[in-house]
């Protein structure tokens, strides 16, 4: 199986995270700003703040801060191929070395630091700074990388219950269908077994792979081709389908069961059928999903839906949080369901 990479190639699992972008930057300048401001603060007094040496050392931390991040994030793609440890100290000697070249280009450029401090010392004092924080910030990055992992472990878990969920109702309910055509129908019931094996290996899939709007039409598809068997006419389908649509991303058994709740509780109930309306497009960066059926004058409950429109809304949070939604419609004649999610904001 290949290895899953970002795409500069490195592997999710690193713990040193992208230092080119933006808010890594930010937050690395701003801590190196905080500790000189602490550092001067402790060196001069509050009536006579040291505003020289605030600006001084804050143009040497935040040039070493920023030449290191710029070199780690170049040589990121090759410490992710490396052991952690090795990672770790080649980060660690990267660093050092910086501060050791940036220290002494220091001491040429202000000779008045010399007249301050020893040389030698002064570059070891920086050298162990740097070790320390660095240190301090790497081990930061790999906790950091190690909840992220736990709570991908545990979202992955969870929606694999959810999809759990579904799969036992959906089973029941297509082989109630076949079991309705055996004896009457024997030829349609022997394609509905073959449609149901082809329905069962798509949606049996592994949870890690990515499904789009397409594959879970076609799974749709296939569920309908079975109970087309069985209700014949009763049973008409309109798609309103946007082909900008088909291929973004859709979590695997989200529209499938809004599609059977429509059946078994809406139009198979009636004994003239009706139409169902499943309409998929995609309008500013969200997929918009909407599912009409229509229902016997006299159920007015959406007790029947709940089991699959609960999951379904508890597996969008999951996935998307507060860029998700499921909007539910009962009406008199109709029960229409409607879902959002944007593919971009998937946690």
């Amino acid at each position: 199986m290949a290895k899953v990479t970002d795409k500069e190639g490195v592997a999710p699992g690193f713990f040193i995270p992208d230092l080119c972008a933006p808010r890594p930057v930010f937050v690395m300048i701003l801590l190196a700003q905080l500790i000189v401001i602490v550092y001067v603060l402790a060196s001069s007094a509050l009536p006579r703040f040291n505003w020289d040496l605030l600006g001084t050392c804050s143009l040497f931390v935040q040039w070493v801060v920023l030449l290191s991040a710029a070199l780690l994030c170049q040589s990121r793609l090759l410490f992710s191929r490396l052991s952690l440890p090795v990672a770790t100290l080649g980060s660690l000697l990267l660093v050092m070395a910086v501060t050791a070249i940036s220290s002494y280009v220091a001491l040429y450029l202000y000779p008045q630091i010399n007249r301050a401090t020893e040389e030698n010392w002064w570059v070891l004092r920086n050298l162990l700074v740097a070790l320390v924080l660095t240190g301090i910030l790497l081990r930061y990055f790999f906790l950091q990388q190690q909840l992220r992992l736990q709570e991908q472990l545990e979202l992955l878990a969870r929606l694999d219950s959810l999809r759990s969920r579904i799969r036992p109702h959906f089973l029941f309910n297509t082989l109630n269908s076949i079991a309705s055509l055996i004896m009457s129908r024997p030829a349609a019931a022997e394609q509905a077994v073959e449609d149901l094996a082809e329905l069962f290996r798509v949606s049996l899939q592994e949870s890690h792979r990515t499904t789009t709007v397409a594959d879970e039409l076609r799974l749709c598809e296939l569920y309908l081709g079975i109970e087309q068997l069985r209700l014949g006419d009763r049973l008409q389908v309109q798609w309103q389908v946007q082909d900008e649509a088909r291929e973004q991303p859709m979590p695997s058994l989200l529209l499938q069961p809004l599609v059977e709740n429509a059946i078994y509780h809406g139009l198979s109930l009636l004994p003239t059928g009706g139409i169902i309306r499943i309409t998929v497009k995609f309008h500013r960066g969200e997929v918009q999903v909407n599912v009409d059926n229509p229902i016997p004058a006299l159920a007015r409950s959406e007790h029947g839906h709940q089991m699959a429109l609960e999951n379904i809304e508890q597996r969008l949070q999951a996935l998307y949080g507060s860029a998700a939604g499921l909007q539910v419609q009962p009406g008199a004649e109709h029960f229409s369901v409607g879902l959002h999610y944007a593919p971009g904001a998937a946690l």
